[in-house]
């Protein structure tokens, strides 16, 4: 609701992204070639250190599972519902892309987007904990989609929130995409959920630059990157480029005034993880670098890598 669960998304995504990165580097043997699909399509693998016991990985599962709650609930007590709450519980229709609600929309991809990298990440997390890949990805799930329904639990009964079923279909969109992806690696190599953002001018003019609360200045873009494809990855330069289409929206939060719009973009992007391999890792491919620069650029767009024409509705 209003831009905060965004946030809250994105701290589940930086807790996983220290817990997986924490692993990374924690072991410098290999990691299993079996995990690195098409290259640069798998988000970062975690370091293979010897299989934990049995104790290690129950405490390791508990500590990841139990911390995404705890801090996600810890974050909202002190942030979000630290007035007061009621004993009733209280939904709202916040209504979905229409030109009359919030953020037109891009709050509700945000929240996709949000439980799509948690659980990602998480998955990762997981891996290092001991569990095999699959049951990796359903722990991840479960607990990026079962902490963001607690949140939003905590909402219906805050004074200042309600509960949003529009919010919680997201999440679950979200989550379901990630694990998908996690067990149908030859689609995780066509496809790429990622946020570009760029300044809303709304935001320049009130010095609010904020990639998460600046609404305005966020598209989201689903790539179809031919390098995934196995017949067009052989055509050069071909497998550098990739399909994009993408939601955003204009003028409103922040709004200063700028009139609300709100986009269907479509175009091509580069594949810059694909660049990056045959250039900066040429020496070092499937190195622990390589790897978390893929991951990142699985989930984020660098703007001025896509060159997209726009439908205004």
């Amino acid at each position: 609701m209003q831009g905060k669960h965004t946030r809250l998304g994105i701290l589940l995504a930086c807790m996983a992204t220290l817990c997986g990165l924490s692993a990374v580097y924690a072991d410098t043997a290999p990691a299993q070639e079996s995990r690195i699909v098409f290259e640069s399509s798998s988000l970062p693998v975690l370091g293979a250190d010897s299989a934990p016991s049995e104790a290690q990985k129950q405490f390791r599962t508990r500590l990841l599972a139990g911390g995404a709650a705890t801090a996600l609930l810890w974050y909202g007590s002190a942030h979000w519902w630290n007035d007061s709450m009621n004993s009733n519980f209280r939904t709202v229709n916040e209504g979905w892309f229409g030109q009359s609600t919030y953020t037109g929309g891009a709050d509700k991809l945000g929240h996709m987007y949000s439980t799509y990298v948690g659980t990602r990440l998480l998955a990762r997390a997981f891996e290092w904990a001991g569990h095999d890949s699959e049951s990796a990805a359903w722990l991840a799930a479960a607990t990026a989609w079962g902490s963001m329904l607690a949140v939003e639990v905590g909402d219906g009964f805050s004074s200042r929130y309600r509960f949003s079923k529009e919010d919680l279909i997201m999440n679950t969109l979200g989550t379901g995409m990630a694990l998908l992806l996690e067990q149908k690696p030859e689609l995780d190599a066509v496809l790429d959920f990622r946020l570009m953002y760029r300044p809303s001018n709304d935001a320049r003019r009130a010095r609010q630059i904020d990639p998460i609360d600046d609404h305005s200045g966020q598209t989201y873009l689903l790539a179809i990157k031919a390098s995934g494809i196995p017949k067009l990855r052989r055509i050069e330069p071909l497998r550098y480029f990739e399909l994009a289409l993408g939601y955003g929206t204009r003028g409103y939060e922040p709004n200063l005034g700028e009139e609300r719009s709100r986009h269907i973009y479509y175009g091509i992007s580069l594949n810059v993880a694909e660049l990056l391999g045959v250039t900066a890792f040429r020496n070092s491919r499937g190195s622990h670098s390589q790897r978390v620069t893929n991951g990142v650029l699985e989930v984020l767009q660098i703007p001025g890598t896509a060159a997209l024409a726009d439908h205004k509705l």
